[in-house]
């Protein structure tokens, strides 16, 4: 049964502990990460992830599929817990308030438990530092049916709630591995992966080049770039590499990574053989 009685106090422990999920000092040390909203949290639940706590903001408006929802959650075993409105307040993400904020164990996966089909494209993600960037990639690699995402060398956490954000929720669906650099070049060199990096330097137009397929798409962060590392792993003949260029006619020098990671995706998506 769903409690009615709320905890009125931002001091509560169980508040607190919340709170410190917000960091990543937090999150390492329990392996839970903050989920903020109903589709969120729905995305969480509808991908197996264990809901370990939610919390719900007393003055919120009747619900009764969020009530049901909810129910059977707490029947899996789930806690939920009413909120007053200040430690509700204190507990959600800035002005945001969907009455529904949830604990959950998350992380990303290893390359080795890394499952990616082999003929789609995957992409990877090196050295990130926005979370944003992380789930608006995300989000648009679920759109564009891209086959996983590698965070290499991340700056940032796939667990962080503001990847979580950007990304819809699809975080939690979308296969995603964290690793090193050198890992990933290793995975893309025995699983026979196609390089394809995006640089302002890039040595073919996005359009020339084969996206589709057994594909590793690389994107840098927009400070760094990609790694060197990349191509002298090609000259070393331990990868396939190729380097790919958007036009850019502006005074700008380059796009959001996440802008580029739509368009390569979506390119990807178009050059795949119609079916049947």
């Amino acid at each position: 049964m769903i409690p009615h009685d709320p905890i009125t106090s931002v001091s509560n422990p169980r508040v607190r502990e919340a709170v410190r999920l917000r960091d990543a000092d937090g999150r390492r040390e329990t392996g839970l990460t903050i989920v903020d909203g109903r589709r969120e949290l729905g995305r969480a639940d509808d991908a197996g992830i264990e809901i370990v706590e939610v919390f719900c903001d007393a003055g919120a408006a009747p619900d009764h599929d969020r009530d049901v929802w909810l129910g059977a959650l707490q029947q899996r075993g789930t806690r939920i817990t009413i909120l007053a409105a200040r430690p509700f307040e204190k507990v959600a993400f800035g002005s945001r308030n969907e009455g529904l904020v949830g604990l959950v164990r998350f992380a990303g996966t290893t390359l080795r438990q890394f499952s990616a089909e082999l003929n789609r494209p995957v992409i990877v993600a090196d050295g990130l530092e926005k979370p944003g960037n992380l789930g608006a990639i995300l989000r648009t690699a679920d759109a564009a049916g891209i086959a996983g995402v590698i965070a290499c060398d991340p700056r940032t956490d796939p667990a962080n709630p503001a990847t979580i954000r950007a990304s819809l929720g699809t975080v939690f669906s979308m296969p995603l591995a964290v690793a090193t650099l050198a890992e990933v070049i290793a995975w893309c060199g025995s699983n026979g992966r196609r390089v394809l990096a995006a640089m302002p330097e890039g040595r073919i137009l996005w359009h020339e080049a084969r996206l589709a397929g057994t594909t590793a798409i690389v994107l840098g962060s927009e400070a760094q770039g990609i790694s060197p590392q990349w191509q002298q792993a090609a000259a070393d003949g331990l990868i396939e590499f190729e380097s790919v260029r958007l036009p850019m006619r502006g005074r700008a020098d380059s796009l959001n990574v996440s802008a580029t990671a739509a368009v390569l995706a979506y390119e990807a998506l178009r050059q795949e053989p119609e079916k049947p």
